[in-house]
């Protein structure tokens, strides 16, 4: 047996219904996320002022564990889904199981590494000794359960890729309803449990994340992707693990970039006053808020685009694209009235500061205009990592969170002095800049994915007319050309 199965229903299903069914559990999922995040933020401010300055110094080295985790996952997604795409399941249970050992091996690495940069990385982020104490109890107990952070992403792009969002939701909303329970018992103690402070909030967020990751590999268990029959081998296979780090690489630089944008940003706006800097960090949660319905057909997009691209129905990969924008044109628009219509309230529901509050309503009524870049933008990366393309969306997210904004930030305050506006309207700019660029480079590489396939299935066919004319020649005696 070769491993070969009939294709999926993600390559021959209706792509509307397969992009709600895919997109929906996802983006309740990441609402979830957010709102674990969201409970720590305020249990942290209900112990002190100070734990949450730490918490808030902590976010930066948590995001870089997220990133390389979400980068190695995405590229797993993309290999797994081409696989069973191309309905050879033993080459999609190989890439699952190095997969999930790749998380293991660097969730060690990063644990060890922390260790060593941690006092370090705080100073260089601006944490004053006082503020240093508290940001590594905190860290100390987070970086030994970096393994359990790279073994969600990882087993979560594992179900992704076969289509299975939901286990991913189920996991997110067990860990959010843990974490609110767990979080005030660990603090504040009791029940025989002492008083930990920060490092309690820590724990909840290990062991919450633990139940989560029971749930997903149980989940995973049951598809038998990852079982020894079907293709799966656990001693690591430099070949496997090259091939997942040359996709997940430039997809967590892509990630990483991300970070550098809102230091880049918040560098500039410091230069201006501190509400300035506080009200963009206000308006950013709402916008993601807002953000949050569209993120799922982030996840659709790429599931559907591995899938099809590696069954080389390149008709379909151009359908998904297509009908995630048209949703997300319509969750946009929804955002858009909101935040027009009520920019001052949602910024007043954060801070009483007036002045952070007028910043940030002018920055919404000009970010109400930039959400369907977003979405245009994150969708079309998303199929070009499903076709294995994640170099291209890292170039793009080099010039737009980085190369771009410093040109055009220096500009706008130093050259054309044109103020907060010239932040807000450069962010305008750069943005839908780069979506465009996103929808040309995507479907550029459709178009080249497809006149490869359809190269390799010409020379295929004629090998395969040309095989039979040699036999006849043999059956009838004649001698073939040397």
């Amino acid at each position: 047996m070769n491993g070969n199965r009939p294709p999926s229903d993600l390559t021959t299903a209706p792509i509307p219904g397969l992009v709600r069914r895919l997109a929906v559990p996802a983006a309740v999922g990441f609402f979830f996320n957010t709102m674990f995040n969201v409970v720590d933020t305020y249990f942290a401010g209900r112990l002190s002022t100070e734990a949450l300055a730490a918490l808030s110094f902590s976010f930066p080295v948590f995001f870089m564990l997220v990133a390389v985790g979400s980068g190695f996952s995405t590229g797993t997604t993309a290999l797994v889904g081409h696989a069973l795409g191309a309905g050879d399941r033993r080459r999609a249970s190989l890439v699952g199981a190095q997969g999930l050992v790749l998380a293991a091996v660097m969730g060690v690495l990063m644990s060890l590494v922390g260790y060593l940069v941690m006092p370090s990385l705080y100073r260089l982020l601006g944490a004053r000794e006082a503020d240093l104490a508290l940001c590594l109890q905190y860290m100390r107990v987070i970086l030994p359960g970096a393994v359990l952070i790279f073994g969600i992403h990882m087993l979560s792009s594992l179900l992704n890729a076969q289509g299975d969002t939901r286990t991913f939701r189920d996991a997110l909303m067990l860990a959010c309803v843990l974490n609110i329970g767990l979080d005030p018992w660990f603090m504040f103690g009791g029940l025989g449990v002492p008083a930990m402070g920060i490092g309690g909030l820590a724990l909840a967020t290990i062991v919450s994340q633990a139940f989560s990751v029971a749930l997903m590999a149980h989940r995973l268990r049951r598809t038998g992707l990852v079982r020894r029959s079907e293709g799966a081998r656990w001693r690591p296979d430099r070949a496997v693990l090259a091939a997942i780090a040359k996709q997940g690489l430039p997809a967590g630089g892509g990630m990483m970039t991300m970070a550098i944008g809102v230091f880049v940003i918040t560098w500039y706006l410091g230069r201006f006053s501190h509400e300035a800097v506080a009200a963009y960090g206000v308006a950013t949660r709402i916008e993601q808020i807002l953000l949050l319905p569209a993120i799922g057909l982030n996840v659709a997009t790429l599931t559907l685009a591995a899938q099809n691209g590696g069954a080389r129905r390149f008709d379909r990969v151009r359908e998904a694209v297509r009908t995630a924008l048209a949703a997300g044109a319509v969750l946009s628009a929804l955002g858009c009235v909101m935040l027009l219509a009520g920019a001052r309230f949602l910024m007043g529901r954060f801070t009483t500061d007036a002045a952070v509050v007028d910043i940030g309503v002018r920055y919404l009524r000009i970010a109400a205009f930039i959400g369907f870049a977003y979405v245009t933008l994150f969708i079309n990366l998303s199929a070009l990592q499903g076709l294995k393309r994640p170099v291209l969306a890292l170039w793009l997210g080099l010039g737009r969170q980085i190369v771009a904004p410093l040109v055009v930030f220096t500009l706008a305050t130093r050259v054309w002095h044109t103020g907060l506006d010239g932040i807000w309207w450069g962010i305008f700019g750069i943005t839908w800049a780069a979506a465009l660029a996103a929808i040309v480079l995507a479907r550029r590489e459709v178009a080249h994915a497809e006149r490869l396939a359809h190269a390799g299935h010409v020379e295929a066919h004629a090998g395969h007319v040309e095989a039979p004319a040699r036999g006849e020649g043999s059956a009838r005696g004649e001698s073939a050309p040397a």
